[in-house]
Protein backbone atom coordinates (compact mmCIF):
# COMPACT_ATOMS: atom_id res chain seq x y z
CA UNK A 1 0.00 0.00 0.00
CA UNK A 2 1.00 3.39 -0.50
CA UNK A 3 -0.28 6.85 -0.46
CA UNK A 4 -2.70 8.64 -2.84
CA UNK A 5 -0.11 11.86 -2.61
CA UNK A 6 2.19 13.38 0.00
CA UNK A 7 1.78 16.57 0.53
CA UNK A 8 4.80 18.70 1.40
CA UNK A 9 5.64 22.24 2.05
CA UNK A 10 6.63 25.05 4.62
CA UNK A 11 4.45 25.11 7.43
CA UNK A 12 1.53 27.50 7.08
CA UNK A 13 1.18 26.05 3.70
CA UNK A 14 -1.60 24.82 3.77
CA UNK A 15 -0.54 20.56 4.17
CA UNK A 16 -3.29 19.74 6.71
CA UNK A 17 -6.03 21.73 5.77
CA UNK A 18 -5.94 21.21 2.06
CA UNK A 19 -4.87 17.33 3.06
CA UNK A 20 -7.82 16.77 4.31
CA UNK A 21 -9.65 18.31 1.79
CA UNK A 22 -8.45 16.70 -1.05
CA UNK A 23 -8.58 13.42 0.91
CA UNK A 24 -12.63 14.06 1.74
CA UNK A 25 -12.72 14.56 -2.32
CA UNK A 26 -11.43 11.30 -2.89
CA UNK A 27 -12.92 9.51 -0.12
CA UNK A 28 -9.60 7.93 0.97
CA UNK A 29 -8.18 9.00 4.59
CA UNK A 30 -5.43 11.43 5.66
CA UNK A 31 -2.71 11.34 7.91
CA UNK A 32 -0.31 14.08 9.11
CA UNK A 33 3.29 12.27 10.13
CA UNK A 34 3.23 15.09 12.53
CA UNK A 35 0.15 13.74 14.25
CA UNK A 36 1.52 10.20 14.46
CA UNK A 37 4.93 10.97 16.03
CA UNK A 38 2.89 13.30 18.90
CA UNK A 39 1.17 9.99 19.13
CA UNK A 40 4.18 7.66 19.28
CA UNK A 41 6.19 10.13 21.76
CA UNK A 42 2.90 10.55 24.00
CA UNK A 43 3.82 14.35 23.73
CA UNK A 44 3.50 17.77 21.63
CA UNK A 45 6.28 18.35 19.01
CA UNK A 46 7.14 21.55 20.77
CA UNK A 47 8.22 18.98 23.79
CA UNK A 48 9.92 16.62 21.92
CA UNK A 49 11.70 19.42 20.82
CA UNK A 50 12.68 21.14 24.43
CA UNK A 51 12.89 17.56 26.40
CA UNK A 52 14.77 15.27 23.90
CA UNK A 53 16.15 17.72 20.95
CA UNK A 54 15.74 18.21 17.53
CA UNK A 55 18.07 15.36 16.12
CA UNK A 56 16.11 12.88 18.20
CA UNK A 57 12.55 14.85 16.56
CA UNK A 58 14.63 13.98 13.21
CA UNK A 59 15.21 10.02 13.94
CA UNK A 60 11.40 9.71 15.23
CA UNK A 61 10.34 11.39 12.11
CA UNK A 62 12.55 9.33 9.77
CA UNK A 63 10.63 6.46 11.28
CA UNK A 64 7.31 7.48 11.69
CA UNK A 65 7.52 9.12 7.41
CA UNK A 66 9.39 5.96 6.18
CA UNK A 67 6.74 3.16 7.78
CA UNK A 68 3.89 5.92 6.79
CA UNK A 69 5.03 5.95 3.36
CA UNK A 70 5.15 1.96 2.89
CA UNK A 71 1.41 1.43 4.61
CA UNK A 72 -0.92 4.18 4.43
CA UNK A 73 -3.23 4.60 1.84
CA UNK A 74 -4.70 8.06 1.97
CA UNK A 75 -3.15 11.66 1.43
CA UNK A 76 -0.09 11.56 4.05
CA UNK A 77 0.89 14.95 4.81
CA UNK A 78 4.98 15.71 6.41
CA UNK A 79 6.13 18.07 8.85
CA UNK A 80 8.07 21.04 6.83
CA UNK A 81 11.11 19.53 7.85
CA UNK A 82 11.01 16.06 6.54
CA UNK A 83 12.21 16.74 3.13
CA UNK A 84 15.43 17.86 4.72
CA UNK A 85 16.59 13.86 5.09
CA UNK A 86 18.17 12.50 1.95
CA UNK A 87 16.64 9.49 2.80
CA UNK A 88 13.19 10.66 3.23
CA UNK A 89 14.04 12.67 0.16
CA UNK A 90 14.66 8.97 -1.92
CA UNK A 91 11.71 7.55 -0.64
CA UNK A 92 9.63 9.71 -1.99
CA UNK A 93 11.00 9.10 -5.47
CA UNK A 94 8.38 7.01 -5.86
CA UNK A 95 5.70 8.24 -4.63
CA UNK A 96 2.70 11.28 -6.24
CA UNK A 97 4.50 14.36 -4.10
CA UNK A 98 2.47 17.78 -4.03
CA UNK A 99 4.65 20.63 -2.86
CA UNK A 100 2.26 23.39 -1.56
CA UNK A 101 4.43 26.74 -2.07
CA UNK A 102 3.99 29.28 -0.11
CA UNK A 103 5.34 32.66 0.07
CA UNK A 104 6.85 34.31 3.23
CA UNK A 105 3.99 37.03 3.53
CA UNK A 106 1.13 34.33 3.32
CA UNK A 107 2.88 31.80 5.58
CA UNK A 108 3.58 34.54 8.08
CA UNK A 109 -0.42 35.32 7.74
CA UNK A 110 -0.80 31.35 8.48
CA UNK A 111 1.37 30.43 11.38
CA UNK A 112 0.86 34.13 13.43
CA UNK A 113 4.10 34.66 15.26
CA UNK A 114 4.52 30.94 15.73
CA UNK A 115 2.75 29.54 19.16
CA UNK A 116 3.95 26.03 19.42
CA UNK A 117 6.27 25.90 16.24
CA UNK A 118 9.30 25.41 18.03
CA UNK A 119 11.57 26.46 15.10
CA UNK A 120 9.78 29.35 15.21
CA UNK A 121 10.94 30.24 18.57
CA UNK A 122 12.75 33.46 18.13
CA UNK A 123 12.48 35.93 15.54
CA UNK A 124 9.39 34.14 13.96
CA UNK A 125 9.36 36.13 10.39
CA UNK A 126 13.43 35.73 9.88
CA UNK A 127 13.30 32.37 10.94
CA UNK A 128 10.11 31.44 8.23
CA UNK A 129 11.88 33.30 5.44
CA UNK A 130 15.52 31.14 6.21
CA UNK A 131 13.07 28.03 6.08
CA UNK A 132 11.73 28.65 2.99
CA UNK A 133 15.02 29.39 1.48
CA UNK A 134 16.56 26.63 2.64
CA UNK A 135 13.77 23.89 1.93
CA UNK A 136 12.36 25.12 -1.45
CA UNK A 137 15.00 23.59 -3.66
CA UNK A 138 14.62 20.03 -1.98
CA UNK A 139 10.85 20.54 -1.98
CA UNK A 140 10.95 21.15 -5.77
CA UNK A 141 13.57 18.28 -6.32
CA UNK A 142 10.89 15.80 -4.73
CA UNK A 143 7.67 17.05 -6.33
CA UNK A 144 5.25 15.68 -8.88
CA UNK A 145 3.36 18.73 -9.12
CA UNK A 146 3.70 22.32 -6.94
CA UNK A 147 0.41 23.99 -6.38
CA UNK A 148 0.81 27.79 -5.65
CA UNK A 149 -1.32 28.28 -2.18
CA UNK A 150 -0.73 32.37 -2.36
CA UNK A 151 -3.71 34.37 -1.93
CA UNK A 152 -5.93 31.78 -2.66
CA UNK A 153 -9.14 30.03 -1.10
CA UNK A 154 -9.23 26.41 0.28
CA UNK A 155 -11.47 25.36 -2.49
CA UNK A 156 -9.33 26.49 -5.09
CA UNK A 157 -6.72 25.10 -4.15
CA UNK A 158 -8.27 21.50 -3.49
CA UNK A 159 -9.71 21.43 -6.51
CA UNK A 160 -6.01 21.93 -8.28
CA UNK A 161 -4.53 19.21 -6.45
CA UNK A 162 -7.53 16.62 -6.57
CA UNK A 163 -7.69 17.65 -10.79
CA UNK A 164 -3.49 17.03 -10.76
CA UNK A 165 -4.43 13.53 -8.68
CA UNK A 166 -6.61 12.51 -11.23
Amino acid sequence: MAPVAVLVGVMGAGKTTIGRAVAAELGVPFGDTDAIIEERAGKPIPEIFVDDGEAAFRALEREVVAESLETFGGVLALGGGAILDEGTRKLLAAHTVVYLSVELADAVKRVGLGAGRPLLAINPRATLKYLLDQRRPLYLEVATYTVTTDGRDEAGITAEVVAALR
